[in-house]
């Protein structure tokens, strides 16, 4: 029972050492796993100064989560479990997340609630606004995978609302589709932290995607599409590795854990590079999917970004 109040002491030392926090607001499901633990601790007759490890205290600041975990070694309501960069999984070794519900809506529900107060990466849980756990129909055919939410993300809690999101949404309605019909979610759940002052969005690191894999793995267990479409190199290395540069790997069909994955470009980069060129190799991979789905596609379907001369 030591290990889980250590965890705790550690991630508060980390608060107030590098993020200057002086007083720390617990979330209600923070509170609730801190009761529970408090009780276990009692019923071992751990020594009481094991657990003065965190006091409950108001703030005006943001709320810094306080978050348990599970013997899986993911930080979510219940125990808490210690975590250390020596215990990052392997893509091929990634703990299982157990989830629970009838229904793949229930499921998803009862992850995204684990992912809210998940501190794994204690740097970025204390500067997020939110977990951008993902949006859609559970029972979608078609999911798109990113990288990680920016700033718009992380302050309205859903994946790909920026400029990016709204190209993004637009390329679904060019399929016949809305974003209500497929699934979108990221490789990572929380904005990748930026320095002080400094403005934009950065790429996460492989530590960050290794911590939060787990979640998007179970993600697509529960939904189960049809196909997968990984948005840009990013999406591509935390699926399945640094395998290649996304031009060289985009318009061919590869393989998730027996699902068929298409990468094709980041809707940020058909922002940076906006020649019909680069738009008609992106249409070009998101018609082999809408075959891949036996989705009917018009004749201007078929002719969008094509050169009229």
């Amino acid at each position: 029972m030591a290990e889980p109040v250590e965890a705790i002491r550690q991630y508060v030392h980390f608060l107030q050492e590098k993020e200057g926090v002086r007083q720390i607001r617990l979330t209600k499901t923070a509170q609730a796993g801190l009761a529970r633990l408090a009780a276990a601790v009692a019923a071992k007759q751990v020594p009481e100064k094991t657990t003065h490890a965190v006091k409950p205290a108001v703030s005006n600041s943001r709320p810094a989560p306080i978050a348990s975990g599970t013997a899986d070694g993911l930080p979510v309501a219940g125990k808490v479990v210690a975590w250390s960069p020596t215990k990052t999984p392997t893509r091929n070794n990634l703990p299982a997340v157990e989830t629970s519900g009838s229904t793949k809506a229930e499921q998803l529900l009862h992850l995204a609630e684990r992912a809210s107060v998940c501190v794994k990466c204690a740097h970025l849980a204390a500067r997020r606004h939110t977990v951008v756990f993902g949006t859609g129909d559970p029972e979608a055919r078609l999911m798109f995978v990113g990288e990680a939410p920016g700033e718009e993300e992380d302050l309205k809690g859903e994946p790909f609302v920026g400029r990016a999101g709204q190209l993004l949404t637009k390329m679904i309605a060019a399929m016949g589709l809305g974003r209500e019909d497929v699934y979108i979610a990221n490789i990572v759940k929380c904005r990748p932290d930026m320095p002080v002052g400094a403005t934009g969005n950065r790429k996460p690191t492989r530590p960050e995607m290794e911590a939060c894999l787990p979640f998007l793995r179970a993600q697509i267990d529960i939904i189960q599409p049809t196909v997968l479409v990984a948005l840009g190199a990013t999406a591509i290395d935390g699926l399945l590795g640094a395998i290649g540069s996304i031009g060289s790997l985009r318009g061919k069909f590869l393989e998730y854990r027996g699902t068929p994955l298409m990468p094709t470009y980041h809707p940020s980069y058909l922002l940076r590079n906006q020649s019909n060129t680069e738009k008609r190799k992106v249409w070009e991979d998101l018609l082999q999917v809408m075959e891949r789905l036996e989705m009917p596609i018009s004749d201007k379907q078929r002719g969008f970004f094509l050169s009229k001369s």
